[in-house]
């Protein structure tokens, strides 16, 4: 008993025989291994399933199987040689074997039969050469005339032939042959050439009898033809000139043709420069033009020695000036002799500014392209330009003149604008560079500061043009803190701005986030410090400005745009309304919400939220209809009619006009009807930005629920007479244009809650089903259930021996692998032995020949 319980948990004995193991059945089995199902009771009528079964024997049966089927399909793979006997009738029991056998002949024979009569060509087919037989073709039955002199024309007789070349003997005619065999007198070589030329002669003649003939004949008939044609035409003279008048007229495409016959053709041209190309000439002119600076401030009038132009071997030397008086006038004055200086021409004032700079950098760039571009073309305009010079520099000789002249060259060039600039490595190089300077000369030098250090000509210079554009920013900042802001400069530096972001993209989103990020800080250290915030100042707002330029605002999300967007909705819902510049800068704030979503129409609640607020404050009385104010307005206060003007000559004598930005830097105003006239402005503004709210989002499902409070707002406006009348017409006109808006359906939107069902009076009856049995079914519902039922089990079982044969084929590629190993590893231990044996016999050989 002691070993029957310890088998293993498959119902294997550990004692048990290698017989037992294996595959093979056993005729003792051991009893541990029987397995018994027993059955609990018996029911009439079913069919049991609980027998005495052996696991063992079952699963080597099923091995045996799987290796006789699955692993034989395995080994073969990959192979493809498997012989099929395709031989007719050979898995066909109802032929009889002599039928086969008559049948595989015939078809041999067929097959012999059709290969050889590929290769017969002489049993019925006739072959052709061009419609005629090759039999015809090879008896010579077709003579051919070679004397017709139709067909060749050009080519030599055969007398002419025989004459000249083969003695004329055999090739005489026949006639000439009976003839002297009759005479027996043959004539001689000369008279048979006479002969010859004499006929040939003759059929000369003849043929230009017969051309004469045929020129006679055709003059005849076309002198008849014209006899005939003025018949004719006169009968068809006027449809006939119609005609040749409208073919007389040029059709558009004769037209077109001509023209195009006449167009230039295309010249070939040079090749575009590149971008570095481009930028190393910038600078060389840039410092070309430094330099001549330069050399006019100290007063020298060349760098060096000049260069002798070239001249022409056709110049004649007829480019001189003549027309031009050098002389001066000479006269006395208190007994000394004076002399009057002549005008110094403006040419030289040219020269010392930018203008001349521009044209002495394009003299020099022709003076500078070397030998090769000398031409007899170009050689006369250079040299009329070379004499004009040279009768120049004749006028300017004296030495008074020349004397105050180049005093004055100095002072022009110490006072002109330098061409190359140094990119400035802090915000205050550059600002001492820009300060003092109007709008023209600081623009042309960031120009200038850009050219020379452009990202191709050196490796420092991007990170350069990057500090550039963060002190550009920083620059603009001051001057819209200036008192007046300097508006025009910062319109004309957002020029440069935009170039130096299209080059350095990433650095330039950075230094815009990094300056709205430092707004927004301090803005939230005044709420939490105080409780509320106030609007920022002008160089924020001109910065929210140059974002939405400098950057593309109707991305679904951008790096400097959202957080743009984020900072306009703080300022119009944290920053209360308390003065008349709040307002200002809370109008400039909707504008600039309003040019960020202009092309990706977003919702801003909080910009019409402010704009019904400035209705709010700027309408008469407390309006109460369906609408409360919200944040940062306050319905009561000082500050609940700020926009009210109640001052009739002050409504009078105002016109509208654009809202000035120094009331957003703070300003006070100087006068009562200033702020007055200010305040009407705000109005106006604020129902023209509210146009612009209607026209944008009036479609939008979201834009009807302020739609009842906008228009009690408006309304009420409208019916204060004491408006103005611009105002009263801007109130009609958004009005007019919420009503053509079309009207749309609200989308549906599921309620918050459940809806409760009716009560139900009748009772549910439930039938009480016996335990075992299925109830409530046909016939049909029965066979159903039990396919189902069938098909689960199957599918069940297929399941499982699929699953049996990926582990059976998995123990077999194991079984490979380890077998490959072990092959592997005696081959490497029987090298390893060779080596250690060829090893221990080269030592003791080499120990030998050391002992010897």
């Amino acid at each position: 008993m002691g070993k029957a319980r310890s088998a293993g948990p498959r119902g294997k004995a550990l004692g048990a025989p290698a017989g037992a193991r294996s595959g093979r059945a056993r005729p003792n089995p051991n009893p541990f291994e029987v397995k018994v199902n027993r059955q609990k009771f018996q029911v009439l009528g079913r069919k049991t399933r609980h027998d005495v079964g052996m696991p063992g024997v079952s699963r080597a049966r099923a091995l045996q199987k799987r290796t006789q089927t699955l692993l034989k399909e395995y080994k073969e793979r990959d192979k493809s040689n498997v012989f099929t006997d395709k031989r007719f009738g050979e898995y066909d029991s109802n032929i009889s074997p002599e039928e086969k056998m008559l049948k595989r002949f015939a078809l041999e024979q067929q097959r012999q039969h059709e290969k050889k009569s590929i290769y017969n060509l002489n049993e019925d087919e006739e072959l052709t050469h061009y419609g005629q037989s090759l039999a015809d073709i090879e008896k010579h039955n077709d003579i051919v005339d070679s004397d017709s002199d139709a067909e060749d024309r050009g080519v030599l007789s055969a007398e002419l032939t025989a004459a000249h070349f083969g003695g004329g003997g055999g090739l005489l005619p026949k006639k000439a042959q009976q003839q002297g065999q009759e005479a027996e007198k043959p004539k001689s070589r000369r008279e048979l050439i006479e002969e010859l030329i004499a006929r040939s002669k003759q059929e000369k003649r003849e043929r230009q009898a017969q051309r004469e003939d045929a020129l006679e004949l055709t003059e005849k008939l076309d002198q008849d033809w014209k006899e005939i044609q003025t018949l004719l035409a006169l009968r068809t003279a006027k449809s006939e000139s119609g005609r040749e008048q409208e073919k007389r007229r040029p059709d558009t495409y004769d037209i077109m043709v001509r023209e195009l016959g006449f167009e230039m053709k295309a010249q070939p041209s040079n090749r575009l420069k590149t971008e570095e190309e481009l930028a190393k000439e910038e600078q060389e002119r840039l410092e070309r033009l430094e330099a001549e600076r330069r050399r006019r401030m100290l007063g020298r009038e060349d760098g060096g020695p000049r260069r002798p132009e070239h001249t022409s071997a056709d110049d004649l030397s007829d480019g001189f000036v003549l027309d031009t008086d050098g002389r001066r006038t000479l006269s006395y004055q208190d007994g000394r002799m004076h002399v009057e200086d002549e005008p110094r021409p403006e040419a030289s004032d040219d020269e010392s500014g930018d203008g001349g700079g521009e044209g002495s950098s394009a003299g020099d760039s022709e003076e500078s392209d070397g030998p090769d571009s000398h031409s007899d073309l170009g050689s006369d305009a250079g040299s009329d330009a070379g004499h004009e010079r040279l009768a120049e520099e004749q006028r300017l000789t004296p030495v008074k003149r020349s004397t105050t002249s180049g005093q004055d060259v100095q002072e022009a060039a110490r006072a002109e604008l330098p061409y190359t600039f140094a990119a400035p490595e802090s915000y205050q190089e550059l600002k001492s560079l820009l300060s003092g300077k109007p709008v023209e000369e600081q623009l042309l030098v960031v120009e200038r500061i850009q050219k020379c250090n452009h990202p191709s000509l050196a490796v420092g210079n991007k990170a350069k043009l990057e500090k550039l554009f963060g002190f550009l920013l920083e620059y603009v900042g001051d001057l819209a803190t200036k008192e007046p802001p300097d508006l025009g400069v910062i319109d004309k530096l957002v020029a440069r701005l935009y170039n130096l972001c299209q080059m350095f993209p990433e650095s330039a989103s950075n230094s815009m986030k990094f300056v709205l990020g430092d707004a927004m800080h301090e803005m939230e250290g005044m709420v939490e410090t105080t409780g509320r915030a106030a609007f920022p100042g002008l160089d924020v707002l001109v910065y929210l400005k140059v974002a939405g330029l400098l950057f593309p605002t109707s991305d679904f999300w951008h790096p400097v745009v959202t957080p743009a967007l984020l900072c306009l909705s703080q300022l119009l819902t944290k920053c209360p309304v308390l003065s008349l510049p709040d307002v200002v800068k809370g109008l400039f704030v909707c504008c600039l919400f309003l040019d960020y979503v202009s092309l990706s129409q977003r919702f801003i609640p909080e910009l019409l939220n402010f704009l019904l607020g400035v209705l709010y404050i700027a309408a008469p009385g407390r309006p109460s209809q369906g609408y409360s104010l919200v944040p940062p307005f306050r319905a009561l206060g000082k500050n609940a009619g700020l926009l009210w003007v109640s001052d009739a000559e002050d409504v009078a004598t105002w016109q509208r006009r654009s809202l000035s930005l120094r009331w957003a830097g703070g300003r006070k105003a100087q006068t009562r009807t200033e702020a007055n006239h200010t305040r009407l402005s705000c109005l106006a503004v604020c129902l023209a930005l509210v146009k612009r709210c209607v026209l944008l989002y009036g479609a939008l499902p979201a834009f009807h629920d302020i739609v009842r409070p906008l228009k009690a707002l408006l309304a009420q406006h409208l019916a204060d007479s004491s408006r103005p009348l611009e105002i009263q017409e801007l109130t009609r006109g958004v009005l007019t244009d919420m009503e053509k808006q079309p009207t749309r359906c609200r989308p549906l939107v599921c309620e918050k809650s459940k809806p409760v069902p009716l009560k139900l009076f009748s009772p549910r009856l439930v039938r009480v089903l016996e335990f075992g049995r299925k109830q409530g079914s046909s016939r049909e519902e029965q066979e159903r259930r039990r396919l189902i039922h069938k098909h689960k089990r199957e599918f069940k079982g297929a399941v499982r021996e699929i699953r049996k044969d990926n582990q059976f084929l998995a123990r077999m590629q194991l079984a490979e692998i380890r077998e490959r190993d072990a092959e592997r590893k005696r081959k490497v231990k029987q090298l390893f032995n060779s080596l250690a044996t060829q090893e221990g016999e080269w030592k003791a050989l080499k120990r030998k020949k050391f002992q010897k």
